[in-house]
């Protein structure tokens, strides 16, 4: 009997998979980035992102209009994304996002038939969330020297009806960005 237990124990555990350490990749984790095309349109924004492992990271984007074209006047961005690159944090991502943003009202409108008419002139602010999701894809150099297109859209979640009105029920995030990996 112990030789067929034996037996059976030995051929079980020939079954078993053995596995291989994959290499650990250590690579920089940090990085800051600025977006050209907000800068150039008067809107600079700044982001930091922190590499979790060679697939993901976390970051923040903070955004200003340094202009009175802009009514979003700020946001702030915090995101996750997953990359799918052969690099490590690079190449093709999706990312979620949460945008805190500011939008600035000069104008109040209303209606007469068809064409709008500025009633009073009046400045208001207020603040709404964001929640949205984007892609884009991310290139980066030996040095750590990359570029990344991107692009998402959000929807804001809190002042429906005025933001319904004013045409800010949904938020966009667009950016030819240049930064740096340390």
């Amino acid at each position: 009997m112990k030789k067929i237990t034996c037996f059976c124990l030995f051929l079980l555990s020939s079954l078993g998979f053995a596995q291989v350490a994959e290499p650990v990749v250590s690579f920089p984790k940090n990085e800051f980035k600025g977006n050209a095309l907000f800068l150039v349109l008067g809107a600079p924004e700044f982001t930091y992102e922190r590499l979790l492992n060679d697939e993901s990271g976390i970051g923040i984007s903070v955004n200003f209009a340094l202009e009175n074209d802009f009514e979003t006047r700020f946001s702030l961005t915090p995101y996750y994304r997953f990359y799918f690159g052969k690099k490590p944090a690079a190449g093709f991502f999706v990312e979620g996002f949460t945008m805190l943003n500011v939008i600035d009202i000069d104008e109040n409108y209303y209606y007469n038939g068809t064409d709008p008419v500025v009633s009073d002139y009046n400045s208001e602010s207020y603040a709404d969330v964001a929640i949205g999701i984007g892609l884009g894809s991310k290139w980066i150099t030996k040095r750590g020297i990359l570029f990344e297109l991107s692009g998402g859209i959000g929807r804001n979640l809190l002042n429906s009806e005025k933001n319904d009105y004013l045409g800010h029920t949904f938020v966009g995030r667009f950016g030819i960005t240049l930064g740096y990996r340390f």
